[in-house]
């Protein structure tokens, strides 16, 4: 089966993107890629056609293991492959042992292309074991970027997959992000262990999509207006989870906007649940206007947004040229626009750059009295994982909320904890009283029953915490405190908060690199620079701007931005 035959066969499509086929056959020749390709050129078509290619010649390098960290993202790409008759499976936090054990046993022994799994999996010896066994062919590693110290959303778990190519040994990676500067390519490549240097590419820009800065010192009203203008799906980004929710509800009772206008508003302190309803109204057009965090918008496929605005200035290029290049992706005409409050912006993100790197002494600080919260002793508490509540850690411990979230993910970088925001993290159960012994504690119907259950339900409920469905029951969720409030089971309930991961037992002193911690501030005040440069010039083309930021230094100018062509009285009438 030749790769054209696979797109066709099993895609539909009678041929390829610019770059696609170029980066088929470096996979296909054995070849470490890394392909840098701008959101919505067709990434994914780069590892599935050459997987169900080589599947068809080797039966037994049939397999590709898919590394992400978007769990949205996976379920849909698993839902679109079966749904195309195409095995797959996805295997990632939250699942039960059982279920991500049926999920290895048919990429192992049934007709499976595609394992997602999310890059915190490749930390679990018993998931290596068992990668080991399987028919591996290729290794797909999404968001290349967040493996680059020097990227914008560094991901200390990326760095577990070079030493799962050791288990892999001749098995090519071909490594996918679609923003990259020149130093994160290279650190890409030396941190996935490339045998050489290998790097296709297509150009960042976009025909389509005209970028815009526009100044004002009412950004709510000017998002009013611009939606009122610009018809279509659109998305407004925001600093913080309260302007979200304040915004959204303005442009709601918003008289410009009021009649046309069904806005709601998406943030990571959302519920699972809450967040996937809003993404699919929007997605399906029910809801026009999504006003969001950062948090809204990877792993999303909506050709038809019109316009991206962004209410506050990102912290770097690299999120900015991401986040607007959601609009346009269907090739028609699209508009990034960006809000500039010159005086208040520059003053803010002089703030962000204390706020994101407090001082040492102060992160120091943080470590310890989060370890006294969490009740740690020195030497102790490698491996366990704990619920973490800021809020109340910040009012004992006395800390400011902002730099105590940005001292831990410092901690994280640095190798002693692993520290997660925000997310909603399944019930869990383990029981602690041998089966013969449960006689003895006179239990009442429900409770024997609930525990008959689980027993029956889940093989490894004895030996380790199981996710477990059952609690989502308020009468079940009763009948586990009482269990665990007598010492039979180890009960955690549903949260939607941060979570601690101990990666390193307690230590009396702690080291932060005087190079690497300031090296790392300084390129985030770079960073922070140059997102403000590009809104402060009004000489050079935006996008010429943007592409040189990227390595594009020969770029033409667009023709269509603010600073080539006045196209406000044309596009958003003032």
């Amino acid at each position: 089966m030749t790769p054209r035959e696979a797109l066709h066969t099993y895609f539909g499509y009678d041929d390829f993107r610019p770059l696609q086929s170029e980066i088929i056959a470096s996979v296909l020749e054995g070849k470490d890629t890394l392909a840098l390709m701008p959101t919505g050129g067709g990434k994914s078509i780069c590892f599935q056609v050459p997987t169900l290619v080589i599947g068809h010649d080797n039966p037994e390098k049939r397999l590709c293991i898919v590394i992400t960290p978007l769990i949205a993202l996976m379920r849909d790409q698993v839902a679109n492959l079966q749904a195309r008759g195409i095995h797959a499976a996805a295997v990632y936090t939250g699942m039960s042992w059982d279920k991500q054990r049926v999920a290895l046993d048919n990429c192992l022994y049934g007709p499976y292309h595609f394992l997602y799994c999310s890059p915190e999996r490749l930390e679990s010896e018993e998931f290596r074991k068992r990668l080991s066994e399987l028919p591996v062919g290729l290794i797909a590693v999404d968001e290349a970027h967040c493996i680059s110290q020097w990227g914008y959303d560094f991901r200390p778990s990326y760095l577990k997959i070079v030493e799962v190519r050791d288990l892999l040994p001749g098995v090519p990676v071909l490594a996918l992000t679609a923003t990259a500067t020149p130093e994160t390519i290279d650190d890409i490549q030396a941190k996935l262990g490339f045998k050489e240097k290998n790097v296709l590419r297509k150009s960042f820009r976009r025909e389509n999509l005209t970028y815009i800065v526009r100044r004002t010192e009412k950004k709510a009203e000017q998002v009013a207006h611009i939606l009122s203008k610009v018809p279509g799906s659109a998305i407004v980004y925001v600093r913080n989870r309260k302007r979200a929710q304040e915004l959204a509800e303005w442009l709601s009772a918003n008289p410009l906007t009021t009649n046309q206008l069904t806005v709601n508003f998406y943030h990571a302190g959302l519920t699972t649940k809450e967040r996937n309803e809003r993404q699919e109204a929007w997605t399906r057009g029910d809801t026009r206007v999504i006003v969001a965090t950062n948090a809204f918008g990877m792993g999303i496929d909506k050709p038809d947004v019109r316009v991206v605005i962004h209410y506050d200035l990102p912290s770097h290029l690299e999120s900015y040229y991401q986040e607007a290049g959601r609009a346009g992706r269907d090739g028609q005409t699209a508009y990034a626009v960006l809000l500039y409050n010159e005086q208040e912006d520059k003053a803010k993100l002089k703030k962000r750059a204390v706020d994101t790197y407090p001082p040492k002494e102060f992160v120091e600080s943080v470590y310890h009295k989060t370890m006294d919260f969490l009740q740690i002793g020195a030497g102790s508490g490698l491996g366990h994982r704990f619920a973490l509540h800021i809020d109340q850690l910040c009012h004992v411990m006395k800390l400011p909320v902002i730099q105590t979230y940005s001292a831990l993910h410092i901690l994280t970088q640095a190798g002693y904890i692993d520290f997660e925001e925000e997310h909603e993290t399944r019930p869990r159960v383990q029981i602690l009283v041998p089966r013969h012994q449960l006689g003895d504690y006179n239990l009442s119907f429900e409770q024997a029953e609930l525990l008959d259950i689980l027993m029956r339900s889940y093989t490894g409920i004895y030996t380790d915490l199981q996710y477990v469905r059952e609690a989502d029951k308020d009468e079940t969720h009763q009948l586990l405190v009482s269990l665990a409030q007598r010492g039979i089971i180890t009960y955690i309930p549903r949260s939607v908060g941060c979570s601690l991961t101990m990666t390193n037992e307690r230590q009396t002193e702690i080291y932060l690199s005087p190079v690497i911690f300031e090296e790392r501030q300084q390129r985030f005040i770079n960073k922070l620079q140059a997102m403000l440069e590009y809104a402060d010039q009004t000489q050079f083309c935006r996008e010429q701007v943007l592409l040189a930021y990227f390595g594009e230094t020969n770029a033409v100018t667009c023709g269509h931005c603010d600073v080539c062509r006045d196209l406000t009285h044309r596009i958003i009438a003032e």
